[in-house]
């Protein structure tokens, strides 16, 4: 008799589609995933938005606003590259020699910086020559001189004198004109000298001649320069308006690779999970197959037909919420600040393929893989096993799930040895080896489960009897459902719980850090002189400036890492409690650094040693490390001397002021006043978006294999059909029959309750201790919530199939 494998695959998918179902959902659901977060990292890759200062300017020069560096030797060499956390600016000279280009008829060296007027309101200061590209235009009166302004509308009259707030200090200026936009302007020679940063621009606008094109002016402008800045055209002068577009960007390559690469190896692991239980669902018909002729390879080639004519539907039709999913993703971080305005997503068709492509790789690799025993024994002994579980478990696979296993706890030993980023990292990597080894030792596990937890199960009538005797004599079929619910727990509890564990340490640091009786706190930026006005108020006896940014430090593997940093205008010990580990926050002035405990030993530094940073311009400089202290992560993991900042940020200005005795009322002029705990619950706000974007990455993986387990229980509901009935024929009540199926979905899912918790803690406690100093903190409610939601899923996923198999 000669069968066809493609009329097998098409006759079984056209008489049986209730057996593909499930296969279907779950490569749909990984697709969705893997397009999702795909789509996310191609918008990173690609990621522009219109320029806006600079749009009146064909030709733009900037710096570089990314840090590179090499890491690796040899072939294993790679440049790797970070975003500065504020901007890196050109040498003030080359406006002179972009000037000289062939085809520019005037080169400007922008600068804008924020000043203050006499009435504490902030304004952006430029020189007079940005006009020529921002369109600024005089209303009344010149344009400025060496000591004259020109103002927008409502900050003064042609003639007037005002006196600003600038980097450099309080001037006085004589209005020399009212413009028609909001701002001030200075003369350009005068604009760069009260920028904070005499020698530097921001940009380098260039003008052309006329009849000469933006290419042609690139060109010329870029061998003027010599290499000494990038040039710019198009979409990509927004590149020199700043780090907010390189840092966006690469926020989403790291969330759409480093997140997006985990969730597509769940989502992956999981489908191939299903698609191993159905084909496994198949054993019998497999083994009549080959009973009536049919051989090896037609047996493989039949599950490969129905790979492709399964894989590539469910794939194309996953793409649709994946798109779903990035568009609210995306829409979400860009409304949080996290994306500029401009950016759009790019659904490019790049990362659909991808999602089709891994559907199909992995039904195909799956399906085979699961068929390979059943299509190489013989005919009588596939029978044999197709009617009873097999329960041996192969040596190959239980190899590999020793070895997983083993991994995962020797990992996490290293990372309990390990501190701050370095154990987090570590720790990421034992929840990968601990689902690997639930994988592949699944029905070693699931026997083991069956046993401890069928013991209170046999007490409990013919129906708890049933449920352990049937987890016993079923342990793969226990264990293909045991998996994702593992799955979901482990990876669900270790983003959400190491949000709350983190949370609780910043906080308790922040209350115990402030020491302070008041905080007055200014967004747009302090007065210079606000120290010295609240110290001279009755009753303060200390008054320290802080201005809030961020560093770069090196970092082996990925180049550089970022690091808050503070800058106080003085010893900040009367105002900040650090809890001083080693030296004194007293030694810091120009030249020093005091650094977070955990950091300097990621850094192997200590007290009296050269730590190597990036200021967050991007200038590198080796301070002296003068302390180290315990309180890093609750208010700054660098603490700095405020002059070590001058001339490398762009707002030169701080923006809280700790204040030890007097009155707020008196300190009430230089900003809002509040108390430490005001002050803590305030920058507890402001970390909303990493606890959102924690609990999203939550949701899309436990969601993700949330739904992967109802959708393997309800398989295995469906499958028993056969079983069910035969109960019911030999005198079980159809009441026993859904009690016994309410016991096993128990049984499963505590059992994967138990099993994701213990991977969950053996990830968080090393990674919490090493960022924190502290243990995990699992709030109570949280926990009974992901549990109640397991426990209720998996009831629902076996009691609506069970009794519809019943009637």
């Amino acid at each position: 008799m000669m069968l066809r494998s493609n009329g097998l695959a098409r006759a079984a998918l056209r008489f049986k589609p209730s057996a593909f179902a499930g296969t279907f959902v779950a490569l749909l659901l990984a697709a969705a995933v893997i397009s999702g977060c795909g789509l996310l990292l191609q918008t990173g890759v690609t990621a522009s938005v219109p320029p806006g200062r600079y749009a009146g300017a064909p030709v733009v020069a900037a710096a570089d606003q990314q840090l590179h560096t090499t890491v690796g030797r040899g072939e294993e060499r790679e440049t790797l590259s970070a975003a500065v956390p504020d901007r890196v600016r050109l040498d003030a000279s080359l406006v002179r020699a972009a000037t000289t280009a062939p085809g520019a008829a005037s080169a400007v060296g922008d600068v804008s910086y924020p000043v203050r007027d006499a009435s504490g309101a902030p304004l952006t200061a430029s020189g007079w020559g940005s006009a020529a590209f921002t369109g600024a235009r005089l209303a009344t009166g010149t344009a400025p001189g060496p000591d004259q302004a020109v103002v927008g509308p409502g900050h003064g009259r042609t003639g007037e004198r005002i006196t600003l707030h600038t980097p450099a200090g309080p001037r006085t200026f004589t209005v020399s004109g009212v413009a028609t936009a909001p701002g001030v302007w200075f003369s350009d020679a005068r604009a760069l000298a009260l920028s904070g940063h005499p020698r530097t621009v921001d940009a380098i606008a260039v003008l052309p001649t006329d009849g000469t094109t933006p290419a042609a002016l690139a060109a010329q402008v870029e061998r003027a320069l010599q290499g000494k800045a990038q040039v710019h055209t198009g979409d990509d002068r927004s590149l020199a308006e700043g780090a907010a577009l390189p840092a966006a960007k690469e926020f989403l390559i790291a969330l759409g690779g480093s997140f997006g690469g985990t969730a597509a190896l769940v989502a992956v692991f999981t489908a191939a999970g299903t698609v191993a239980l159905s084909v496994g669902q198949r054993s019998r018909e497999f083994a009549l197959l080959r009973a009536i002729g049919a051989t090896p390879r037609q047996l493989r080639r039949s599950i490969a037909t129905e790979s492709l004519l399964v894989a590539p539907l469910a794939g194309a039709l996953g793409c649709l919420p994946g798109l779903a999913l990035a568009t609210w993703w995306f829409g979400q971080l860009r409304e949080k600040g996290a994306i500029p305005e401009g950016v759009r997503l790019d659904t490019g068709p790049v990362p659909f393929a991808a999602a089709v492509g891994a559907a199909v790789l992995t039904a195909l690799l799956a399906g085979l893989a699961a068929a390979r025993r059943p299509s190489r024994i013989e005919p009588g002994r596939a029978l044999a096993e197709s009617q009873v579980e097999r329960r041996a478990t192969g040596r190959v696979r239980t190899t590999f799930g020793v070895l997983a296993v083993a991994g995962g706890a020797s990992l996490a030993g290293a990372a309990a040895q390990a501190s701050g980023e370095d154990a987090a990292n570590l720790a990421l990597g034992v929840v990968m080896l601990f689902m690997l080894g639930v994988a592949l030792l699944g029905p070693l596990l699931a026997r083991l489960c069956a046993a401890l937890i069928g013991l209170p199960l046999r007490a409990s009538g013919a129906s708890g009897h049933l449920a352990a005797a049937n987890s016993r004599s079923n342990a793969r079929r226990l264990a293909s459902a045991l998996t994702p619910i593992v799955l979901a727990m482990s990876f669900a509890s270790t983003l959400v719980f190491l949000h709350t564990s983190t949370e609780r340490a910043t906080e308790r640091q922040q209350r115990a850090g402030v020491v302070a009786d008041h905080v007055v706190t200014a967004p747009a930026g302090l007065p210079a002189d606000a120290a010295e006005r609240a110290g001279r108020t009755p009753g303060v006896t200390a008054a320290v400036t802080v201005q809030r940014t961020g560093v770069l430090l090196a970092d082996g593997t990925a180049g550089f890492r970022g690091a808050t940093a503070q800058g106080v205008s003085a010893d900040p010990t009367p105002v900040l409690d650090l809890d001083v580990r080693t030296g004194s926050l007293a030694a810091l002035r120009p030249g020093t650094v005091a650094v977070d405990a955990n950091l300097a030993d990621a850094q192997h530094v200590r007290t009296g040693d050269r730590l190597e940073l990036r200021l967050p311009d991007g200038t590198r400089t080796e301070p002296l490390v003068v302390a180290t202290y315990g309180r890093g992560l609750g208010l700054s993991e660098v603490t700095l001397p405020a002059a070590a900042l001058t001339g490398h940020v762009t707002a030169p200005y701080a923006t809280e002021l700790l204040v030890r005795g007097g009155a707020s009322a008196a300190l009430a002029p230089l900003g809002t006043v509040t108390d430490a705990a005001g002050w803590s619950t305030a920058q507890s706000r402001d970390r909303a978006l990493g606890a959102w974007a924690n609990t999203t990455m939550a949701a899309v993986l436990g969601g993700f294999a949330a739904v992967a387990a109802v959708n393997t229980l309800v398989m295995t509901v469906l499958d028993r059909r056969r079983e069910l009935r035969t109960l019911r024929l030999v005198g079980t009540t159809r009441r026993q029959v859904l009690r016994m199926i309410r016991w096993e979905s128990l049984l499963v899912t505590v059992a994967g309750l138990a099993i994701g918790t213990g991977i969950a803690l053996a990830t968080l406690v090393p990674m919490t201790n090493g960022l924190t100093g502290e243990g995990p903190y699992v709030p109570p409610l949280l926990y009974g919530s992901f549990a109640a939601a397991t426990v209720g899923l998996g009831l629902a996923a076996t009691a609506l199939p069970a009794r519809a198999a019943l009637r």
